[in-house]
């Protein structure tokens, strides 16, 4: 399994300054089930340092949805957004 998405962004001793290439090329071969795992570990962690990580996956998933999909998504953003 794919480390979670921190762990990735972190590797060494600096930050990768390009982190959208970087996730995308970890994650290119990966199994489905090994994204969703890191996906959801990363979000149970609640740590700061994976929201770049999850940024990127959602980039990918808002560019690559329809209208009706991106709308849903929207709907779905607003209506869990507690004030």
């Amino acid at each position: 399994m794919k480390t979670i998405l921190g762990k990735i962004i972190t590797e060494g001793e600096k930050m990768n300054p390009n982190i959208r290439n970087y996730i995308i090329n970890n994650f290119k071969n990966t199994e489905t089930e090994d994204i969703k795992n890191s996906i959801e570990e990363s979000i149970k962690k609640g740590d700061e340092i994976t929201l770049p990580g999850l940024g990127v996956f959602f980039e990918l998933l808002w560019n690559n949805s329809s209208k009706e999909e991106q709308d849903k998504i929207l709907i779905t953003l607003k209506n869990n957004l507690v004030s």
